[in-house]
């Protein structure tokens, strides 16, 4: 037998950890601190669990807390969905989207745009947060786009693009050091590595010519987790960047950065999107999905 309690327990868990804690999430759902309280409580004795870990000031997802909830707020979307669909709303894009994206594609691609996104949709609200790391990826969020190969099987996925993999310099470092003709000249010079998010190591540099790849292990002195840091770093000259090329185009306007080695840059990286597998994704999903398409193509 279904029991209420649970679905009501559910809703109360999603605005506790949208709020942060029990009082403001009592002011949302029109409740006593106590009474989110007691219904957490009685949740997680439903559930076996402990759901929050709880202090004075605020309360936060244990690790199961984190699973169950992940798996519960789709279902939660899939009802408001249906409430919406019922009442002739399927369509409308309005609401709150939760996106995470990459931190390179929303600092360079999205952001500047972001206006024109929501002038479209006047009852949008959006909720954007960003991330190199896909632990948890789509724990509360509505979708959300990576770089790499697609590896989570349990959400839909949608390929957005393939951008060109290039390798870059600043002027002042080729005036320095000269420029390598060739990917094995890169043993002699000064590189920037960036750490893959989920090995922890290094992503390898690779060399891609008319069907020839080239893989090689670069060693270097300097890491960085954070594509804009890197980027920021090789325009100073600290070293040659491998990067992607999208969302380069305005530091090779400016000539704070040079393409080398551009016969060996047949390499391409995917862009793709995932959201909660359901049989139709929600109108603003659609709608945010669409624009990021629309905007990345013209950053290409």
């Amino acid at each position: 037998m279904f029991d209420a309690r649970l679905l009501t327990g559910v809703g109360v868990m999603a605005a506790v950890s949208e709020a942060g804690n029990f009082a403001r999430a009592a002011e949302v759902l029109g409740l006593t601190p106590s009474g989110v309280s007691r219904a957490i409580a009685r949740l997680e004795a439903r559930v076996g669990v402990r759901l929050f870990d709880r202090n004075p000031r605020q309360v936060s997802l244990t690790e199961e807390g984190h699973r169950f909830h992940s798996q519960v707020i789709p279902l939660l979307t899939g009802l408001e969905e249906a409430a919406a669909e019922v009442s002739g709303a399927a369509s409308a894009v309005r609401g709150r989207l939760r996106v995470s994206v990459d931190p390179w594609f929303a600092r360079t691609v999205l952001a500047p745009k972001l206006q024109q996104f929501l002038a479209r949709h006047p009852q949008l609200s959006l909720d954007l947060s960003t991330s190199n790391y896909r632990e948890e990826m789509m724990t509360g969020i509505d979708v959300a786009v990576r770089f790499g190969p697609p590896d989570m099987s349990s959400f839909i996925v949608r390929k957005l693009l393939e951008t060109q993999v290039v390798t870059v310099a600043a002027p002042s470092y080729l005036k320095r050091y000269g420029e390598p003709r060739s990917p094995h000249d890169l043993v002699h010079h000064e590189a920037l590595l960036f750490r893959d998010p989920q090995s922890g190591l290094p992503f390898p540099w690779e060399f891609q010519r008319q069907g020839e790849r080239m893989e090689l292990k670069i060693s270097s002195r300097l890491m960085l987790d954070d594509p804009s840091v890197a980027i920021s770093a090789c325009v100073a000259g600290q070293g040659i960047f491998q990067s992607l090329s999208i969302g380069l185009a305005p530091f090779l306007a400016r000539g704070e950065l040079v393409p080398i080695l551009t016969d060996w840059s047949d390499e391409h990286y995917p862009l793709y999107a995932y959201h909660p597998s359901r049989h139709l994704p929600p109108a603003k999903v659609r709608a945010f999905l669409a624009f990021v398409e629309e905007v990345a193509k013209a950053a290409m």
